[in-house]
């Protein structure tokens, strides 16, 4: 089978239409309603639907796909598969709040489970942004690299302000094999993958095929 790898940009919906046409939150004062950009702008695939997400201000690797049973190995919290995420946050974490996230934090909806977290001593190999980051947060910046294998809403983005560091950017670079590499924000191409079959579906088709042998021997008697 085949399914799409693409770079979403920053400020694109993870969806094919706008319902709420507003940037905006609500609450403040100034916001006007705006109408969104969507995938439907940048990609002509049709049936072609996002296996998980990336929420309006993230940016980059999205896998689309037209078969179910990919979409759910990806998405499926069950089937653990790592994703991974450069994170530009606000000051330095010390040594003590980026082992607080291997271990897992603390948010509304219950406990993450431990994640994998390192500084990056240098810059990932990202693209400029439109519009960039403000000057005076840049210089009091640092990037990690953070891995999980949860899907909470804006979880990585959560789980870097309850220790402090509010995210100014965050590019998902990884999701388990396949890797954002040399694609530009808007690019996408076309993969082929083979997907393995799971133990999961054999076993609970032999519990079933089992059962209804045993109840037609026993109407046989």
């Amino acid at each position: 089978m085949e399914f799409l790898l693409f770079n979403k940009p920053y400020q694109v919906l993870c969806q094919f239409t706008d319902n709420k046409n507003n940037t905006g939150d609500a609450s403040e004062e100034n916001s006007t309603p705006t109408k969104r950009d969507t995938l439907s702008q940048l990609i002509d695939r049709p049936n072609f639907y996002p296996a998980g997400r990336l929420d309006y201000l993230s940016e980059g690797l999205l896998i689309l796909t037209d078969n179910g049973a990919l979409q759910a190995r990806i998405t499926e919290p069950a089937n653990k598969m790592e994703k991974s995420y450069w994170v530009q946050v606000e000051g330095a974490p010390s040594e003590n709040a980026l082992e607080q996230l291997r271990k897992g934090v603390i948010l509304k909806d219950g406990k993450t489970l431990p994640a994998r977290v390192e500084r990056l001593s240098e810059t990932p190999p990202v693209w400029v942004r439109e519009p960039p980051v403000v000057n005076h947060r840049e210089q009091n910046s640092q990037w990690i690299n953070i891995s999980i294998r949860q899907g909470k809403n804006r979880q990585v983005r959560r789980m870097m302000a309850s220790v402090g560091h509010p995210v100014l950017r965050l590019i998902r670079h990884q999701i388990g094999p396949w890797k954002l590499e040399a694609l530009a924000p808007g690019e996408s191409k076309m993969v082929n993958v083979n997907l393995p079959n799971s133990s999961k579906k054999p076993l609970a088709t032999n519990k079933r095929t089992q059962a209804k042998s045993k109840k037609n021997a026993k109407l046989k008697r």
